[in-house]
């Protein structure tokens, strides 16, 4: 891999963990089953809550799926040697968060399955742009260029276990929302204030009209016609 390669492939790392990052809070803030309105677009997320192979820290990382006779299927784009595929190869008891609710779960490695590029070309439908980014068109190229162009991919099956509940799934930051709704009512009632203290005090960027008006009924009163 030439020098060049190696850091275009840097960049789009970190450009893909800052849009996990906005993805996990998204999930956080309860709208994880709104971001897969648009599969062909933005894409189709799933979160896999995963433990470190060497910290034992527990992870989560949004993901592209597809959905074929009840399995979840993933990919990791960068092979073999992507953290969270190391992480999931090293302790395949995960949990994952879907918009029909929180699973626990088990992956295994289907890289050379029969139907690999079967399930691959379904899995980079439900990335949307990611995939093209990668340039790779999901719809358009054959198979024998589907191979070629993922060949390095690696290929998850997941299978969902048993439902779970309780703290830590998704949505467990929901309760932002009333101090955002309370922040930005009182924001709104500051801004409006400040605005009609500097009507009243006569600031050029309103008429003379507008400012006697608004003189007027502060003090409850008009001048007599």
């Amino acid at each position: 891999m030439s020098a060049a390669s190696t850091a275009t492939e840097r960049v789009i790392r970190q450009g893909f963990k800052r849009l996990n990052r906005l993805m996990l809070y998204h999930w956080r803030l309860g709208m994880g089953p709104y971001i897969n309105f648009w599969p062909q677009g933005i894409g189709r997320f799933v979160v896999l809550t995963h433990r470190g192979r060497k910290s034992g820290r527990t992870y989560r990382t949004p993901v592209n799926y597809a959905e074929i006779d009840g399995d979840v299927y993933v990919t990791a784009g960068f092979g073999k040697m992507t953290d969270w595929y190391r992480n999931i190869m090293a302790n395949p008891c995960i949990e994952i968060w879907l918009p029909d609710g929180r699973w626990q779960a088990v992956a295994e490695d289907v890289s050379d399955g029969k139907q690999r590029t079967a399930v691959m070309r379904e899995v980079l439908k439900g990335s949307g742009f990611a995939a093209h980014m990668a340039g790779v068109n999901p719809y358009t190229l054959s198979d024998v260029k589907l191979e070629a162009a993922t060949a390095v991919y690696r290929l998850l099956r997941i299978r969902r276990l048993a439902p779970l509940n309780g703290a830590g799934g998704p949505g467990d930051l929901v309760w932002v929302w009333p101090l955002l709704t309370l922040g930005a009512l009182v924001a709104g009632w500051i801004w409006s204030r400040r605005r009609r203290w500097a009507i009243l005090r006569g600031r050029p960027s309103f008429s003379v009209g507008w400012a006697c008006c608004w003189l007027g009924e502060a003090r409850g009163r008009f001048e007599p016609e």
